[in-house]
């Protein structure tokens, strides 16, 4: 923490995925103590998520301001992780200028992360921009339930099986690098390109889950070679009439057909 103006505490959220049951104690206790309460505003076919968070604001924060702000898109030219990099400077802007709009003179700040902060999130990273320049800042992270954890639940299943390893990665680099060495379950976010057909499915199973916890949850199981083709067209049919997509899912091999 560095910096000579108003101290900012943050409360970075978790918010579970959609569904305000998830929500925990901690985390209806950090909203209420909240100042202000920043909402992200992506594109306009995603305006349904910050209703969500509205109404989990409206039921719980009633005491807080409750601020949207425009959230940068990230750039698609050049290298990703160059691109994502340049993405989180440009929100950690937005974030600045944001408080500095609404808590000039310091206080109690809240942002709610879908699922986890720990979790595929960037939150964290983004804050540790703010807090190694100008901005007082500390930092609290109110854990939530996790999108693996949904998927789980929803299918009944566990998330390892016995004694063994979960290794949780992206479809980018099951695309790249294949199916990791030294597991036989993986689970797979962030993949809006079903990685899972780049992979050999025999003796392979997948649990699929979309808009997890929430009214739309879309479930799809069973043997890889009969869903691979499946659910990327149910995929496409849901965000072709949600305007959106958050989904996940896990591939376990050794399973019979």
């Amino acid at each position: 923490m560095s910096g000579d103006g108003p101290r900012i505490a943050l409360s970075l959220i978790g918010i579970g995925t959609g569904n305000p049951d998830h929500l925990t104690r901690a985390g209806e206790a950090a909203m209420r103590d909240a100042d202000l309460i920043l909402l992200p505003a992506k594109r306009a076919e995603t305006v349904e998520l910050l209703d969500l968070r509205r109404a989990l604001c409206g039921s719980v924060a009633t005491g807080a301001r409750i601020v949207a702000f425009d959230l940068p898109e990230r750039g698609r030219d050049g290298p990703y992780l160059a691109a994502v990099d340049d993405w989180h400077d440009a929100i950690a802007a937005a974030w600045a200028r944001a408080i500095a709009e609404h808590l000039p003179d310091g206080g109690r700040l809240a942002l709610l992360v879908w699922g986890d902060p720990s979790l595929y999130d960037s939150s964290l990273r983004i804050a540790a921009r703010l807090t190694a320049g100008a901005m007082r800042m500390t930092v609290r992270v109110v854990p939530g339930i996790t999108a693996l954890q949904a998927l789980t639940a929803a299918h009944a299943i566990p998330l390892n099986t016995l004694g063994a390893p979960v290794l949780v990665t992206t479809g980018r680099r099951l695309i790249a690098d294949g199916w990791p060495a030294g597991v036989d379950t993986v689970a797979v976010m962030l993949d809006a390109g079903a990685a899972f057909r780049t992979v050999d499915p025999a003796g392979v199973r997948i649990w699929w889950g979309a808009y997890l916890g929430m009214a739309q949850e879309a479930l799809a199981a069973g043997p890889l070679a009969s869903l691979r083709d499946t659910i990327p067209s149910l995929r496409a049919e849901l965000r072709a009439r949600h305007g959106w997509i958050m989904d996940s899912y896990l591939l376990r091999r050794g399973t019979a057909d």
